[in-house]
């Protein structure tokens, strides 16, 4: 079946199963690679990218159902935006494997909120798992992107 995608701003035409899961769309047939597979369930947040500006986990999400929103993935983001030079000026990534979906979480947050509390952090970052504990460098990260001065607390 031909579906029709808008994913960073292009339109694509692609055949697959309505059920396939957008993540295996990104990656295998656009070379979309910057969306991580971590755990096929939804629940780590190394798929996740921006459907209509909300952030989603794009391994629980069926391509049928991306054709009617407008996509945007980590490489959308260009590389300039402002979460992820608040990542590099806070050296957030260890391994970097969780990154792209924390920072497309963070993305979403901001648009939706963009000075927000320690509570808001917490709460859209929920789901993002960062093996390699880097949560309060995340915090930082996500204030400094909002122009606020980063927190002192619990890691995110």
């Amino acid at each position: 079946m031909t579906i029709n995608l808008n994913i960073n701003g292009k339109t694509y035409a692609v055949e697959a199963a309505p059920e396939t899961p957008l993540l295996w769309v990104l990656r295998d047939e656009l070379k979309l690679t910057g969306t991580k597979y971590g755990c096929g369930i939804a629940q780590c947040g190394a798929c996740t990218v921006h459907a209509d500006g909300a952030a989603i986990r794009s391994c629980q999400t069926p391509v049928s159902a991306a054709a009617s929103m407008k996509i945007t993935t980590i490489e959308g983001l260009g590389g300039t935006h402002p979460v992820q030079l608040a990542w590099i000026k806070a050296d957030v990534p260890q391994c970097g494997y969780c990154q792209s979906g924390q920072i497309m979480s963070a993305a979403a947050l901001l648009a939706k909120t963009p000075k927000p509390s320690d509570d808001d952090i917490d709460a859209a970052m929920t789901g993002n798992i960062c093996r390699c504990g880097t949560y309060q460098r995340i915090r930082a990260a996500i204030h400094d992107a909002a122009g606020q001065p980063a927190s002192v607390g619990a890691p995110a």
